[in-house]
Parts: C-alpha cells; structure tokens; sequence
C-alpha cells in the first residue's frame, strides 16, 4: 500500500492533477453545505479539498490502511471503511457523488453507479474520472514490448476499460445530461518512472526508461476521462 500511496501522492500532485480535481469539482455545482461522497478516496486529499469548498465532505474507500491514511492526514474529515458497491450513505442523503480513479478497480462498475444513483438526492450529480488503462502513450526505443505491456496491464485489472464507458454507465443507471471531457495528464520527470513502475516489472525495459529519465528524454502521456452527469 505504500508504494501505491506514494504514487498517487506524486501523481495528486502534478500541476494537471490540481487542476483536474478542481474542475471536477467545478461539474458537481455549488458545494456550500451540500454533502458530496468521494467514492474510493485513497489518501483523503480531495474530501479535504471539497471540506475548504464548504461541503460537507465524506470519503470511503474499501482500505482500511487508505482509511487510516486519511484520518491521519485530515483529522476534521470524514472517513469510512466502505465497499464503492455498498456506501454507507442513506438514500438519497448526498447532493453529489465524485469517483476519481476508482472503477477499473472494481468487478461490477455499474453496480457502483447504480449505488452512486441510489445516495444522491433528487437533482444531485455524480462526476467520474479515470484513465482507460489501453490508452497510455509511452516514448520507447521498444514499441512492440511496450505495447505488450501496457496490455498486459491493463489486462490484468478487473475493469480496464471502463473509463470509456462513462458516459454510458451514467445513461443506463438514470441519469440525464452528461458532459465528456477529456484531458491529458502529461509527465516528464521521476514521477513517470513511478508511474511506469506500477505497469510492470520487466527490468530491460525499465532500463531503458530509465536511461530515459536520466538524460531527461521519458515522455509519459494518459488521457483522463471526465464525466458529469445529472442524477
């Protein structure tokens, strides 16, 4: 766990990370008193970020060594141990429901739709965001391999590919007027190389990249998918 913390710590981050939260946080709408739930919180950074914004911020996230991270960090935030499929919300209690690189993770990712449908109140949104784990644009002396292992990857996720299918997750479970925006989390420094550690272990062509980062050459490009929607 924390190795993955601290790569999602560097990642959190990055300039286009910051700026990604905020503008997901911009789709839900006016956050004064309202309650939002950040499913698969993590670390807590964004409940604390929405906390700033005036919500009331929950977040949960099935790790309880995440969950403990989060207290630790933001001790005014509001954390629970709690499956994405199973929140401990009431129905229709939230005004907004955000997920930020959470359902390839999961087995049945419109089941976690669905549940995010069930907690929001009439008029509520819910906001998604992640990378489709097929799309990772990588600078290499080996193009075949990498492709081969960025596959390999993606393949070995539960859902992979489920950032493309936002927008349809949304429609199906009810709600209305989605918006699709894309963006491109770009990386050229030592983060890349953590990033890049967390998509295989083949040391030959870590080398490489390595080499790369070194002389200041690794190129590490991820569309994120980004999509809101009224409940």
């Amino acid at each position: 766990m924390s190795s993955l913390l601290a790569v999602l710590d560097a990642v959190d981050a990055q300039p286009m990370s910051v700026k990604l939260r905020a503008r997901s946080y911009e789709l839900l709408g006016d956050l004064t008193g309202r309650t939002v739930l950040d499913a698969g919180c993590g670390g807590g950074r964004a409940v604390a970020e929405l906390a700033e914004h005036g919500a009331r911020a929950v977040g949960v996230d099935l790790d309880p060594e995440m969950i403990a991270v989060a207290r630790k960090r933001w001790p005014a935030g509001e954390f629970h141990v709690g499956d994405a499929c199973e929140l401990p919300l009431e129905t229709k209690s939230a005004s907004y429901y955000r997920a930020d690189k959470v359902l390839h993770t999961l087995d049945d990712p419109a089941r976690a739709v669905a549940e995010a449908r069930r907690v929001l109140a009439p008029g509520g949104r819910a906001v998604l965001l992640g990378q489709d784990w097929d799309t990772i644009a990588i600078d290499s002396d080996e193009p075949e391999a990498t492709r081969r292992l960025v596959h390999a990857k993606a393949d070995s996720l539960p859902s992979p590919r489920v950032a493309r299918r936002y927008r349809n997750l949304l429609l199906d479970a009810g709600f209305t007027d989605p918006v699709v925006e894309v963006h491109t989390a770009v990386f050229t420094d030592d983060t890349a190389l953590a990033v890049l550690h967390r998509i295989t272990d083949e040391q030959s062509w870590l080398a490489e990249q390595a080499e790369r980062a070194r002389t200041n050459r690794i190129f590490v490009a991820i569309p994120i998918f980004l999509v809101a929607a009224q409940g």
